[in-house]
């Protein structure tokens, strides 16, 4: 699919301001004053950060509130309604560091289960379409919330924790994508499935839908040659789990070792995010002779 930027910019960056979110309301760290103010303005900064640029991807952003109408049946209402009240359950628990230092842990863990859902949701929007299969799959919601538990980690400077959660993170990314590569063949999709017409015998495509470009081809099937998805695999893997838990492991205590890590992990999840997106087949693909791996 079209690795759209809006999208992937809103799910790594609300991604890590709701993993940052959710280990201040367990109290992991627990500032106050100022030192509270800056921690919590960042997961407020980072969350509101990715959820305004989701809006960038939208055919009609004016009417983004209707998203928080649909939430009996849809993963992305669920998606805006949960992040809207973890934002509100943790404020109290924020403003009580910040200008009485004196946590308010209900609200806190509330917050922080509220934070872990709305991760959750973000990965169901995807992992519940089985016109993908290879998001259509249980690694995907493991992915998303060890990205978001190991960033959130990182950027509180809890170096084991955190170098424990990128080890997760490392492997939660080799499965989605050992797995992934198996899913479109596994699930039995073909141009016989996709037109209708396999029970009367093979069928095959005598010329393509149309000789032009469209929404579906621009949207919805988009090629990554195998050498280059294995280099951004790499790459993704290394920078977002492999040196950032190195880094860690190897300078607990330091501001500069946490700095790179954190620079790291990011541009790690975006390249891993980016091939999220540019590897996933939709099976409309096979309208327009692209058969998956």
């Amino acid at each position: 699919m079209h690795p759209a930027p809006s999208i992937i910019l809103f799910t790594v960056l609300s991604g890590l301001g709701l993993g940052l979110l959710c280990l201040l309301g367990l109290g992991l760290v627990m500032p106050t004053g100022w030192a509270a103010f800056w921690w919590f303005g960042l997961g407020y900064g980072l969350t509101l950060a990715g959820l305004g640029l989701s809006a960038f991807h939208l055919g009609h952003p004016e009417r983004a509130l209707k998203a928080f109408t649909q939430w009996r049946t849809s993963w992305l209402s669920r998606e805006a309604v949960l992040a809207t009240a973890a934002l509100l359950f943790m404020a109290p628990h924020a403003a009580g560091l910040v200008f009485w230092a004196t946590p308010l842990r209900g609200f806190g863990l509330v917050g922080a289960f509220l934070s872990l859902q709305t991760v959750l949701a973000t990965a169901m929007i995807y992992a519940q379409l089985r016109t993908v299969p290879r998001w259509n799959q249980w690694t995907t919601p493991v992915l998303f919330l060890s990205a978001a538990l190991a960033g959130g980690a990182i950027v509180i400077g809890a170096a084991r924790l955190a170098a424990l959660l990128l080890v997760i993170l490392g492997l939660a990314l080799l499965a989605h994508w050992w797995i992934g590569d198996r899913r479109f063949g596994a699930a039995g999709s073909n141009l016989g499935t996709a037109t209708g017409l396999g029970a009367r015998g093979r069928v095959r495509q005598l010329e393509g839908p149309h000789t032009g470009t469209n929404y579906l081809l621009r949207e919805m099937v988009h090629v990554v040659a195998r050498k280059h998805a294995l280099k951004l695999r790499i790459i993704a893997l290394a920078c977002a789990a492999a040196l950032p838990a190195l880094i860690l492991s190897a300078a607990p205590g330091s501001l500069v070792a946490l700095c790179i890590a954190v620079v790291l992990h990011v541009a790690g999840m975006l390249a891993s995010r980016w091939l999220f997106f540019a590897e996933a087949e939709h099976v409309v693909g096979l309208y327009y002779g692209h058969h998956g791996r």
